[in-house]
């Protein structure tokens, strides 16, 4: 598990928001963003993923 929590360079789709909290966790890049779309039918995911792509900060280049 990594410790540090960044939007990466490479390998993300639109923010990296999924692709930093699959990394940090240890998780598969599908199922967050599989959770990220189950949430988003639900209504709260798009808002949860505008906040931490202010939040979450971009790896250095």
């Amino acid at each position: 598990m990594s410790t540090a929590l960044e939007r990466p360079r490479r390998g993300k789709i639109i923010g990296g928001v999924c692709a930093a909290l699959a990394a940090r966790f240890g998780l598969p890049k599908f199922l967050v963003r599989l959770g990220f779309v189950i949430f988003g039918l639900v209504g709260i995911g798009e808002i949860v993923y505008i906040a931490l792509w202010i939040m979450i900060p971009k790896a250095p280049a």
